[in-house]
């Protein structure tokens, strides 16, 4: 058993061995109940998917260097676990650390505090083919169990119109200087590098259905890459 943390390994953290993964979780539901005088049971409003905690046990011996790992245990970063190890968490540790003593090992619980979705690790970036440029269109798909949220970088000039699965979604307009930009589902953002462009974008932000999705555009495009984020739950 094994676990990454900031792109780091625990199989190469010197003494330090996995005794208990979690298992796998559907996340919990936020949601809201509602009383209603005279009426049977109640009504449930729900509010998404909350945040949870996954809690890896570890031990620690021969030669392990306890300030490393603490230092190493620490803040925010991607997390995969080799029990699922194709998907990427993302994961901040909030909780303190004890580590206990028991003759010559010691044991702690690390607790990571983890967003609803898990992502797919590693996964390949879609750019269109010079027949689909052609042609003005591209199928991605999102190998998730849910609607995912992707990053798609556009390079081309003047006005486009981008649809997704046969609907209008939005118009961007490329301004002088400018030959791409990235539009960014997850943070509801269009930027090139670190500058912000909503202003050149009318409309909403692609939001990817389960499975095989259409992307087609009108206006002119060079090139289009799609980074799906597949999710799951």
């Amino acid at each position: 058993m094994y676990f990454i943390f900031k792109n780091t390994n625990s199989s190469n953290k010197t003494g330090l061995i996995v005794t208990s993964l979690p298992p796998v979780t559907k996340p919990p539901k936020r949601t809201e109940t509602i009383d209603i005088e005279g009426r049977d049971g109640d009504i449930v409003i729900e509010h998404g998917y909350e945040a949870y905690d996954k809690k890896i046990e570890i031990g620690l011996t021969k030669n392990y260097d306890i300030d490393d790992i603490i230092s190493w245990l620490d803040g925010s970063g991607d997390l995969i676990m080799s029990n699922e190890s194709d998907k990427v968490y993302k994961a901040r540790i909030i909780k303190q650390i004890d580590f206990e003593r028991l003759l010559v090992f010691k044991t702690a619980s690390v607790t990571f505090h983890v967003q609803p979705y898990k992502y797919k690790y590693d996964e390949d970036d879609v750019s269109a083919t010079s027949s689909q440029i052609s042609s003005k269109s591209m199928t991605v798909t999102n190998r998730g169990n849910v609607s995912s949220k992707p990053l798609i970088r556009l390079t081309g000039s003047g006005t486009v119109t981008f649809k997704l699965n046969g609907a209008d979604l939005f118009t961007y307009t490329f301004p002088s200087g400018d030959s791409y930009v990235d539009i960014d589902s997850e943070e509801q953002d269009a930027y090139v590098s670190s500058t912000l462009k909503n202003r050149n974008m009318n409309g909403n932000f692609p939001v990817l259905n389960v499975g095989s999705n259409t992307i087609s555009w009108t206006g002119t495009l060079t090139t289009v890459k799609v980074t799906p984020r597949s999710r799951w739950l």
